[in-house]
């Protein structure tokens, strides 16, 4: 995984310079909607709106932060720690908008996908984090600021909280 988008994010700005192939999938979670802008229009708008255009530098700028931080993530934590963050980014933890706490319907096997890790091994965290009162989770997640207070504390990592 690479990016989780909301409203009003862009995908597929990469086909706005050089890059001739597709090297990404991009697959929907919940219900959206996708406008499609010829590259034309979209290049006069970013030229010709000064508004859109810091917009766009904007959302630029916070994928590439996010990108960075992805990569990190998937290098030196766990796949727990992976899985706490994603539901936590999935939530809007993190985000100008508040938190939504319940998430739509999303299966394991799709979490495992995003962690990069086996579904058994988010059936195994999810029943840990629910134990500990992180998330309640019963087919639609409901992600608990615990679960925040738990990744960003030190002294309580995730990672050693016991089985």
């Amino acid at each position: 995984m690479v990016a989780i988008l909301g409203e009003g994010d862009f995908l597929g700005e990469a086909c706005l310079g050089a890059q001739l192939t597709r090297t990404a999938t991009v697959i929907a979670i919940t219900e959206c909607c996708i406008t499609r802008v010829e590259k034309s229009i979209f290049a006069r708008a970013l030229h010709d709106e000064p508004v859109f255009s810091d917009r766009f530098v904007a959302h630029l700028l916070g994928r590439s932060i996010r990108i960075e931080e992805d990569l990190v993530d998937q290098l030196f934590n766990s796949s727990e720690r992976r899985l706490a963050r994603a539901l936590l980014l999935l939530a809007n933890y993190g985000r100008d908008t508040p938190p939504e706490p319940v998430l739509a319907r999303i299966s394991q096997e799709t979490l495992a996908e995003m962690i990069g890790t086996t579904r058994s091994r988010v059936s195994f965290f999810m029943n840990k984090f629910r134990r500990l009162g992180f998330i309640s989770y019963d087919g639609t997640v409901e992600v608990h600021p615990s679960l925040l207070t738990a990744v960003l504390c030190n002294q309580s990592r995730v990672d050693d909280i016991p089985n």
